[in-house]
């Protein structure tokens, strides 16, 4: 069970691939507009309401560009959220009434862990991002800054209760519903950890070790890659590679930005001025290799692909002959041909890079990004963070210049990419799904 936008369900089609493969069946539970990522992997779909990209495009959802802070897009996303979570109760209860185990996205857990507890399941947290207090980081989503060991671990504590806020009336309305007894959020939440409830992260320790101060039960599993079988560049792009050096691919998946068209702009500008040849990708931002406002109120990147799965075939275009526009195309199969990525810093496309071994330049724009940005400096395989908000052509062409000029970067890159990609995500989860099954 999950539920956000496209990096908060991707890796899950691969997990639950993993689990289908070991014998176990597997639905995913997330919002209706994602049914495509399952497609041909044997998994179940149950579609919840809420489209989070009509969300995210609606006034509500721009208002979190006039939030110039993490915390207060944090509070602007809580108030988002709440009004939203009661839609999906119904349909993720129907899905719990069907199963036998509940495995949960930090994005749900709250609701799924009252459903398990009424329904007598097991239940398992499978998050994609270290959410649990540690003195060793402060809280990802409210981005890199440290607070000393002390205040990293109040301010955890805190975010995690802002989190919470989110099902402040759901979770007590469907306790009662379910039986149960009434239970305020502070005293449920530590009764959970005194428990031990278990948890795996989908990311790997080689890019965020496993903090010294964690209780038992919270464990990093390694990252689990979207299913994509069988994915394949769509023939323009194919053409595109073979015609130059290897380009740079640019894109902001899911995050939405306020003016397509002038970042588009700077974006190639940038790119010209390092002399390098540039792939960018639509994504849900709109962004394109000519300057226009690639958003036309279709929803081709959903429709056309699964999880990355290999289409983006009528979207391409060229844009010049050193830039090429792309809808959705997979990850796996697009970023190893690159020079660099330039791109979010999302949990996923994060990921995505360093599998691929190839040298980055982050461009955070909310919440986690740029933590995750901060780990990739943090690792070399990029040279700085450029936020989004704040970023200029000059400084992402002298960035682009350093990611792909400096052998150093793509060395680490690549060295760290044949160690993440021997890493098997899936064998801890389903190790705790066994356990927890008897």
């Amino acid at each position: 069970m999950t539920a956000g936008s496209r990096g908060d369900v991707a890796p899950y089609t691969g997990l639950g691939h993993g689990l289908l493969r070991a014998g176990h069946e597997v639905t995913l539970v997330t919002h209706a507009r994602f049914e495509p990522l399952v497609a041909g992997s044997g998994m179940r779909f149950h579609p919840l309401p809420v489209d989070p990209r009509a969300e995210l495009e609606s006034s509500r959802g721009r208002g979190l560009h006039r939030s110039a802070t993490d915390a207060g897009k944090l509070l602007r996303v809580v108030s988002m959220a709440r009004a939203l979570v009661g839609r999906m109760t119904e349909d993720l209860l129907a899905a719990a009434r069907t199963s036998d185990m509940l495995l949960l996205s930090g994005a749900v857990a709250p609701l799924g862990l009252a459903m398990a507890e009424g329904l007598a399941l097991p239940s398992l947290g499978v998050y994609l991002q270290p959410m649990a207090p540690t003195r060793e980081f402060g809280p990802p989503l409210l981005g890199d800054r440290s607070l000393g060991g002390a205040g990293n671990r109040l301010a955890g504590h805190g975010v995690n209760l802002a989190v919470e806020r989110v099902f402040a009336t759901a979770v007590p309305a469907l306790r009662a519903r379910l039986g149960l007894p009434a239970s305020r959020t502070g005293p449920a939440r530590r009764d959970r950890e005194r428990r031990g409830w278990p948890v795996q992260h989908g990311f790997s320790p080689l890019v965020v070790p496993r903090p010294h101060d964690w209780r038992p039960g919270l464990d990093i599993s390694g990252y689990w890659w979207p299913y994509d079988t069988g994915a394949r560049l769509p023939v323009a792009v194919r053409d595109f590679l073979a015609a130059g050096p290897p380009p740079v691919f640019v894109g902001l998946g899911s995050a939405t930005v306020p003016d397509a068209r002038g970042l588009s702009g700077l974006v190639v500008r940038a790119l010209r001025r390092a002399g390098l040849r540039g792939v960018i990708q639509r994504g849900w931002g709109g962004l394109t290799a000519d300057g226009t406002d690639g958003t036309d109120g279709t929803d081709r990147d959903d429709k056309d692909d699964r999880s990355g799965g290999g289409g983006g075939g009528r979207d391409d275009g060229h844009d010049g002959d050193d830039m090429l526009t792309i809808g959705e195309t997979a990850h796996s199969a697009l970023f190893p041909h690159m020079a660099a990525v330039v791109h979010h810093a999302g949990a996923g496309t994060t990921a995505a890079g360093l599998r691929a071994g190839v040298p980055a330049v982050p461009l955070p724009v909310q919440f986690d990004e740029a933590f995750w940005a901060a780990r990739l400096v943090a690792l070399g395989v990029a040279p700085c963070a450029l936020p989004l908000r704040r970023v200029t052509e000059d400084a992402l062409g002298a960035a682009l210049v350093r990611a792909v000029g400096r052998p150093s970067h793509r060395a680490r890159a690549q060295a760290l990419g044949a160690r993440i990609r021997a890493e098997d995500g899936v064998a801890p989860v389903l190790a705790a799904v066994d356990r927890l099954g008897g």
